[in-house]
């Protein structure tokens, strides 16, 4: 009995030790090495977790809620920071848009600009210079249009369609929806606009191979990323600024005396002087070509340091002085084509001994780059530093402690609240300091601190257009099947993705997206999306409530309040809609009012610049389905439902009231916060 005794009391021992050895390997696996301290602010795990699905996902969906709280909030954030959930459905999604995995040179080949594929077919004799004039718009587009089609071309609206549907989807359907939070606020940062058509058709590869893989890693990657991109060098027209150097003089002088004498000939062949003023024009632009600053100004004012943040007008000179040369590598049907005769001369296998640095798409050309001393923030670059000073200039950038504040403030407005407290922000740029700009251990600092979980910030943000379309979609658990639809809505209630052109991106402030218009329009689009007349949308308003349809309105109300917004204090938003659900011409209400509002909810001021052939060019089968979506998409868009006029959808578990119900809750204020 003795001897059994001890063997029951090893192997207990035994087993306790195996206890305690696993849980400590279970933690070394998933180390959750920061704690949410949201119980100080006396919320409970639930409404933490409403919390930090509004700030960190693009809305919750059913059952996303008992997802975060069974994984458990530290390590559903930790699992979201490392954005490596698998998306395989998401990417089988994406699978019909094959543009999505073109490189630029591939881009460039396939969706040419315009005015290039015109440059070629006057050159090939297709059609002439005055083509327009002489056979007339429909015959001079059908000339392209077979044109386009005989060399494989594909209109430029079909790549952006493409790409805008993958935004929509991406940001929907993605298991990783911190990461693609992080891509739509890290471009907007580093915001380029497809307005600017010389940049547009490197933006897709821009989001892709420049944004997207950086969102959460170190600051000053994702800074030398952007500074390298031919969406950027062209956006801010660095690809062309020049420096000073014995080669680029001896370049200008030449060419200034070879425009001078164009000029004299001109105008002996021309008494009248039109051709010469021309000539003189082009002579002066010309002239007036060398050191460009937009780029040295706006990573300084916008990327880094921020306005106040310590430079002058002489560091951006120098900056750019700095920078000159940091061009695009020249690709077929894009522009560069001295610098494409320049490599041809020298030969791409002597680039680098000559000092020429060329990483993928982009190019340093030392013949360009002012060789000069400079002095930028105090800081001395030697004569002849070439390629290097660029990268030192960029990593001083990127560690400075005004990048730091400048940085952690976007965030913490971003994540927190549009007026986010200093204690918070000083936190987040000591921790940007010590750990090198990593942006994992700042967000981490972030939801680590007590300003984070304050009622201050919980449901203050208001969404942007984007927000509210994709929270609904997951609200719903809608399945999209014609996402440029949805982005027809994003356009018209004010945020024109990708088309904002100034180089401060979308404001991420509520009061710029807040106005009678606005508020008008995100009520239209919630009647228009719960009543499923947003074509290409589809859900079941039952389902989501277990298959149980309310009695009446009232009790749909309650209902469907409770589960479109989780976790929040309900009731008063249910006495402000209670008048509008019982309200048969809810509908018509609105279209007169936003008949009456002359509020411009289009504020960027964006062009899409629409390729007029698109819809009449023969495409490919791949995507033709995807294209005819669209073409039935922009049919629809604006189409005013007046209520009692036309049919609800018959769809399973959809009704007109419930529809209507379900429509005023995501037009409501309550929903617009996150």
């Amino acid at each position: 009995m003795v001897k059994a005794g001890k063997v029951f009391f090893v192997l207990t021992i035994s087993s306790l030790l195996n206890i305690v050895l696993s849980s400590f390997n279970k933690q070394d696996a998933n180390p959750a090495i920061f704690k949410m301290p949201y119980k100080q602010a006396a919320l409970t795990e639930r409404q933490a977790a409403a919390h930090l699905i509004d700030r960190f996902t693009f809305g919750n969906s059913p059952g996303y809620m008992d997802e975060v709280v069974k994984l458990g909030l530290e390590n559903w954030f930790l699992q979201q920071l490392e954005g490596k959930r698998n998306d395989a459905a998401l990417n089988e999604r994406l699978s019909v848009y094959d543009a999505l995995q073109m490189s630029n040179t591939q881009v460039l080949a396939t969706f040419p600009r315009g005015a290039t594929i015109v440059k070629e077919a006057v050159s090939e004799g297709v059609i002439s210079k005055d083509s327009l004039k002489e056979i007339g718009k429909k015959e001079y587009r059908q000339a392209v249009k077979a044109y386009m089609e005989k060399k494989g071309y594909r209109p430029q609206q079909e790549l952006f369609q493409q790409f805008v549907s993958q935004k929509i989807l991406s940001a929907a359907y993605s298991k990783n929806q911190l990461s693609q939070v992080l891509t739509e606020f890290w471009f907007n940062h580093f915001n380029v606009s497809i307005a600017k058509n010389q940049c547009a058709q490197y933006i897709p590869a821009y989001e892709r191979d420049v944004i997207r893989p950086n969102v959460t890693g170190k600051f000053g990657d994702l800074l030398l990323a952007t500074a390298q991109s031919p969406a950027m060098l062209f956006y801010l027209d660095n690809f062309s600024s020049a420096g000073e150097n014995s080669d680029y003089k001896q370049r200008q002088e030449k060419m200034q005396q070879r425009l001078e004498k164009q000029v004299e000939k001109a105008k002996d062949e021309d008494p009248s002087g039109n051709k010469a003023k021309l000539v003189e024009k082009i002579t002066k632009n010309k002239k007036n070509q060398g050191l460009n600053e937009n780029y040295a100004r706006e990573i300084m004012e916008l990327h880094t340091l921020g306005v106040d943040g310590g430079y002058t007008q002489q560091d951006v000179t120098s900056a750019a002085k700095v920078l000159t040369g940091w061009t695009v590598y020249p690709m077929e049907n894009g522009p560069g084509s001295a610098v494409k005769k320049m490599i041809d001369r020298l030969g791409e296998d002597n680039l680098a001994a000559k000092g020429f640095v060329h990483k993928g798409d982009f190019l340093f050309a030392i013949n360009r780059h002012d060789n000069e001393a400079k002095i930028v923030l105090g800081n001395s670059f030697a004569a002849g530093g070439g390629y290097q000073e660029g990268l030192d200039l960029i990593n001083m950038l990127a560690t400075n402690a005004a990048t730091a504040k400048f940085i952690c403030k976007k965030l913490a407005v971003k994540f927190v609240s549009d007026n986010p407290p200093a204690s918070l922000i000083d936190k987040m740029a000591a921790t940007f300091l010590t750990k090198e700009g990593d942006i994992k251990e700042v967000l981490k600092t972030m939801v680590a601190a007590p300003e984070f979980w304050t009622k201050e910030a919980i449901t203050q943000k208001t969404k942007s257009p984007l927000e509210l379309a994709i929270s609904s979609v997951r609200a719903l658990d809608a399945t999209v099947k014609m996402p440029f639809m949805i982005y027809q809505w994003i356009n018209k209630m004010g945020q024109k993705l990708y088309y904002y052109q100034a180089p401060t991106g979308f404001p991420d402030k509520g009061t710029y997206w807040i106005n009678t218009g606005a508020l008008l329009n995100r009520m239209n689009f919630g009647l228009a999306f719960a009543s499923q007349k947003i074509p290409g949308v589809e859900f079941n308003l039952a389902a989501i409530n277990n298959n149980r349809e309310p009695e009446s309105a009232i009790d749909a109300l309650k209902t469907y309040s409770k589960i479109i917004l989780p976790e929040r204090e309900v009731a008063a938003t249910i006495r402000r809609l209670t008048p509008l659900v019982n309200d048969p011409s809810i509908q018509q209400k609105i279209d007169e009012a936003a008949d009456k509002s002359t509020a411009n909810t289009d504020k960027n001021h964006a062009i899409m610049e629409e390729n007029k052939d698109a819809d009449e060019m023969m495409l490919d089968k791949k995507n033709e389905r995807n294209i005819s979506e669209d073409r039935l998409a922009k049919k629809n868009l604006g189409k005013r439902t007046k209520a009692g006029n036309e049919a609800m959808p018959s769809a399973a578990g959809n009704n007109s009231m419930l529809a209507q119900v379900v429509g005023i809750i995501i037009g409501s204020p309550e929903f617009q916060k996150r």
